[in-house]
This record gives C-alpha cells, structure tokens and sequence, in this order.
C-alpha cells in the first residue's frame, strides 16, 4: 500500500492548458488523510467555454476575485512535502502544470504518476478505466465528478488500494518535459 502522496486534479476554464481554474488535493500520510485542498484559480484571461462551465459549473464570476495560479500551487506544495503527486489520467495534470509553469515562470516540476496506468497494470479487468468506475470498483461513489476536490479524493482511493513503491516507477510516472 501507498502510504504517503498527494492526490491532483485539476479542472480547466477551456482548451488551453494555462487555463485552469480549479485545484484539488488530497495529502495522504501514513495511509490516512491528513488534509484536502481545494481552491478557485483565476485563469488569465478569465474566459471560459460553453463546454467547460457545463461540465463543471465554473464560470468566470465564479473566479473574478481568485487568486492566481502561482499563489494557488505555492500553497499546494506548502503541505505537499517531498511526497509524490498522483493523478488519473496524470497527462493532464502534466499539460497543465507545464503550461502554467511556462506561463507565470514558476517551478512546477514534480512527479506525478498515474492512477489509469496502475490500474490497467493491475489487471482490475473492468468495463472501463474511467475514474468513476475504477473508483466504484474500490467503493467510493463519485458523487460530484469533475469537482476538482472529489476527483482527487477518488483519485486517492484508487491508489491508496492499487499502488504501492514499487508501482512508483517510470513507467507510472509522467515526467515533465522541458
């Protein structure tokens, strides 16, 4: 069992990967929680797609006054230790914490490996690897899927019952490219 990591998602204002607007952590220690994280981010610009706030329920007035990303990350990692990042589908998480990084020209290169990967590794041989089902596999009902706490906290889940040290290793991982 993975007893010590912290739990990512991100959701995003629109197709660009410098736009996010939400951020959801979950710091597990010792096999337990030890905090959750979740904050509004004010992407720059403050524009979302349709698409976007439909899925999610974000818009613009929603983030008018949030904070910006680079204050939002610091206090992620404030509480985030030398602990690794997990994420399902950590690709995104990846593309965002690249963009943002670029974009503010901030140190956001952590690792962060990734849930859907394990999962499929480990052979759970289920109709799908989506996070709500990988997820209701292990007993958690992803009520509010794509709040970025939620996610995270189904992200936790999953890898708190499929991934262990040795499942910490390249081929989970998503390294950032500079």
């Amino acid at each position: 069992m993975l007893l010590n990591f912290n739990a990512l998602d991100f959701e995003k204002a629109n197709y660009e990967h410098d736009s996010v607007c939400s951020v959801g952590v979950v710091y597990i220690r010792d096999g337990r929680i030890a905090g959750k994280y979740y904050e509004l981010v004010r992407p720059e610009p403050n524009r979302y797609e349709y698409y976007a706030s439909k899925i999610h329920g974000i818009t613009p007035e929603h983030t008018k006054n949030a904070r910006l990303f680079p204050e939002v990350w610091a206090d992620v990692m404030k509480k985030a230790g030398d602990y690794p990042f997990v994420a399902h589908n950590a690709q995104v998480e990846i593309h965002c914490l690249q963009a943002e990084g670029r974009k503010y020209h901030i140190d956001t290169d952590v690792p962060v490996y990734c849930t859907l990967k394990a999962s499929k590794k480990n052979n759970l041989y289920l109709p799908s690897y989506g996070l709500e089902t990988v997820a209701a596999h292990f007993g958690y009902d992803l009520k509010s899927h794509h709040n970025a706490l939620a996610d995270a906290e189904a992200c936790a889940i999953i890898a708190k019952n499929i991934m262990n040290e040795e499942e910490l290793k390249p081929t989970n991982l998503f390294q950032m490219k500079k």
